[in-house]
C-alpha cells in the first residue's frame, strides 16, 4: 500500500497548463503517480493506507519563497505558521547581502546588531556555526519548511575586508572569491548583495564582478538588492544586468520594484530593458511581493557615508550634534543613498518594531505622527530613536505603486518573494500573506494573472531558477511538496492593522509527503531541511 492518495483534486501541475482532475499517491515523501480523471475513466483507481478526499480543493506544488528573512525565525519558532500556513514549502535565505555564514566570532556579532531590525539580536539563538555548510547542517536537523542559501556578499566583505568604505586589496579580493567558492562548494545557491546596505554598498562593479565569476562556475545565480529603487531605479537595474552579462552570471533581481514619486507609472520602462536583454540571451528571473509599502530598518535610510564603520560607529556620529545635523541634510535635502537618492518624506516612514518595549509607542505610528505628538521635528524624533533602541528599529515605507506591482507581477520572468521581515509587534502582512494574497486578491479578485498561470510564477519558475531537478511540478517522481487550497476562498488573513493573521482556504500542505498543515491546522512535523544546490550539469 502507499502512503496516501489524494483524491479528485483539480490539479494545477505548475506547468501553466490548464488544470485537470486527477487522483495523486504520494509514497516515501515522492509523488508516484498521477492518475487523471480516474473515477469518470472507470479504471482502478490507486488505494494508500490514507485517502485524502481533495473534492472542490485546487492541489498545486509548494510555494516558493525566493526572498525571505527567516534565517533566524526558522531556528527561534518551530512552528514558523508565518510561512507554512501560506503554503511555502521553500523560503530562499542569506537574502540582501546580510546574513549569519560564513562568519568569525566578530563579524557575527557586527551582523547580528547590523540586521537586528530584519531577525531580532539573537539572544535566544545558539550561534553554533560559522560557515555556511554548518549553518545548512544545522537546518537539517528538523525545521518547519526547507530553505536555500544565499552567500551573503556584505557579510563577506565584513569578513575579509571590514566595514569601511574603500577598494578591496589584492590579497582581501582573494580571500573574497575563497570564502564565495568554499560557500557554493558547501551547498550554496548563489550570492546576494545589499547595495544600498553597509558595507555590501562600497563595493564596486569590478569586486562584483570577479565574485559573480566565482558564483557562475559553481552553477549558481547572483541575487542584487541593486544600489537605488527610487532615483536612479533604471540605471541601477541596468547596472546589474551588464555586470551579470560581464561576469556570465544569471541574475535573478531581488524585490524588483519601482518606488517613490519619481518612478509612478514606469515599470513599463523597467520591462522593456528587461524585454532588450533577454532578447539579446540574458538569463533573468525577478521575484517581487505584492504590496506597494516597502519594508526595512530606519537605520538603512542614513547615508552611506554615516553607515560606514559598523553600528558602534554610526551610533558615534548620531550621537554628535554636528554630524547629525550632516545627516539630516543629506536625507531631508539632498536624498541621501540609503533612501535610494529621494528626500525622506517621514509621514511615509510608519514605525513598524522596536527592540525596546519602553519604546512601543512608536510602533504604528508615522516618524512625522510621533514627531507632532511630541512637538519635535522629525528628525529628532528619528535620531532619538535610532540612538534609544540602538538601531533595531525596523520600517514601513509607503512609497509604491499599483500600476507598477501589477505590471511587472505578469511579466514571463516574475516569481514570488514574501521579503518577509518576521520582526516587530507590527510587521508588513507580507511575512504573513503573500502567496494567498496572489490567489485570493491578484488571480480571484482582480483577474491580473491566471490561476494557471499565478501557480507557475509560484513553483516551477522559482524551482528552475534554482536548478531543482526534482520540485515545482506535479509530477511523478518529484518530491511530495504539495499545497491543498480553495480557490474560492483562499485569502490573506494578514492585514497592515492586524498583520499577523494566517491566512484562510489553505487546509493542508505537505513536505516530502508529511503533512505540516492538516485541515487548517499545524501540525508537530518539522519536515524541513536544507536544500543544497544541484551539481552543475558540464
Amino acid at each position: 500500500m502507499e502512503d496516501l492518495v489524494i483524491r479528485d483534486a483539480d490539479v494545477v501541475d505548475g506547468s501553466g497548463a490548464p488544470s485537470y482532475r486527477a487522483d495523486v499517491v504520494v509514497d516515501d515523501g515522492r509523488i508516484t503517480a498521477v492518475v487523471k480523471e480516474a473515477a469518470a475513466a472507470g479504471c482502478q483507481r490507486p488505494r494508500a493506507t490514507r485517502e485524502l478526499d481533495a473534492e472542490g480543493l485546487v492541489l498545486s506544488p509548494g510555494f516558493i519563497d525566493m526572498h525571505a528573512h527567516s534565517d533566524l525565525a526558522l531556528l527561534r519558532d518551530p512552528d514558523h505558521s508565518a510561512k507554512a500556513a501560506q503554503g511555502v514549502t521553500l523560503e530562499v535565505l542569506g537574502q540582501d547581502g546580510l546574513s549569519y555564514a560564513p562568519v568569525d566570532d566578530r563579524t557575527l556579532a557586527e551582523v547580528r546588531r547590523a540586521v537586528a531590525g530584519w531577525n531580532g539580536h539573537g539572544d535566544d539563538i545558539d550561534f553554533d556555526w560559522r560557515s555556511v555548510g554548518e549553518y545548512l547542517d544545522r537546518l537539517d536537523r528538523g525545521v518547519a519548511v526547507n530553505a536555500a542559501y544565499l552567500i551573503p556578499q556584505g557579510t563577506v566583505r565584513a569578513l575579509a575586508v571590514g566595514w569601511e568604505d574603500r577598494e578591496a586589496t589584492p590579497a582581501e579580493l582573494d580571500r573574497m572569491r575563497r570564502l564565495v567558492a568554499e560557500g557554493m562548494e558547501q551547498g550554496a545557491v548563489g550570492m546576494s548583495s545589499g547595495l544600498t546596505y553597509t558595507p555590501g554598498m562600497y563595493a564596486a562593479d569590478a569586486e562584483l564582478t570577479e565574485l559573480c565569476r566565482v558564483v557562475a562556475s559553481y552553477g549558481g545565480y547572483y541575487c542584487p538588492h541593486h544600489r537605488s529603487y527610487g532615483a536612479g531605479a533604471l540605471e541601477a537595474y541596468e547596472e546589474m544586468v551588464a555586470l551579470s552579462g560581464e561576469a556570465g552570471c544569471p541574475l535573478h533581481l531581488a524585490h524588483a520594484t519601482m518606488n517613490f514619486g519619481v518612478n509612478k507609472g514606469r515599470a513599463p520602462e523597467l520591462l522593456s530593458l528587461l524585454d532588450r536583454a533577454l532578447a539579446d540571451g540574458a538569463d533573468i528571473t525577478l521575484d517581487t511581493y505584492p504590496y506597494t509599502p516597502g519594508c526595512t530598518t530606519l537605520a538603512a535610510m542614513l547615508p552611506s557615508w554615516a553607515n560606514e564603520g559598523g553600528p558602534d560607529a554610526v551610533l558615534a556620529r548620531l550621537a554628535d550634534d554636528e554630524t547629525s545635523e550632516r545627516i539630516r541634510h543629506h536625507m531631508e535635502s539632498l536624498g541621501s543613498d540609503g533612501c535610494h537618492g529621494v528626500p525622506i518624506e517621514w509621514e511615509t516612514i510608519e514605525i513598524s518594531g522596536v527592540s525596546d518595549p519602553a519604546l512601543a509607542d512608536f510602533v504604528g505610528r508615522t516618524v512625522e505622527e510621533s514627531a507632532r505628538l511630541r512637538g519635535e521635528a522629525p528628525w529628532t524624533t528619528a535620531r532619538g530613536l535610532l540612538l534609544a533602541d540602538r538601531l533595531a528599529p525596523s520600517i514601513l515605507q509607503h512609497v509604491g505603486h499599483e500600476e507598477n506591482v501589477r505590471a511587472i507581477m505578469r511579466h514571463r520572468i516574475h516569481t514570488g518573494g514574501s521579503d518577509g521581515i518576521l520582526q516587530g509587534s507590527k510587521p508588513h502582512p507580507r511575512a504573513y500573506g503573500t502567496f494567498p494574497h496572489y490567489l485570493g486578491h491578484y488571480v480571484r479578485e482582480l483577474g491580473v494573472l491566471s490561476l494557471e498561470e499565478c501557480v507557475a510564477h509560484l513553483t516551477a519558475r522559482p524551482a528552475a531558477r534554482l536548478r531543482l531537478p526534482d520540485r515545482g511540478l506535479v509530477r511523478e517522481g518529484y518530491r511530495a511538496d504539495l499545497v491543498l487550497f480553495d480557490p474560492e476562498t483562499v485569502a490573506a488573513g494578514s492585514t497592515f492593522e492586524h498583520p499577523r493573521r494566517l491566512p484562510t482556504g489553505i487546509p493542508h500542505v505537505l513536505i516530502d509527503g508529511r503533512f505540516v498543515m492538516e485541515d487548517g491546522r499545524r501540525t508537530d512535523e518539522l519536515a524541513g531541511r536544507s536544500v543544497r544546490r544541484a551539481p552543475r550539469c558540464l
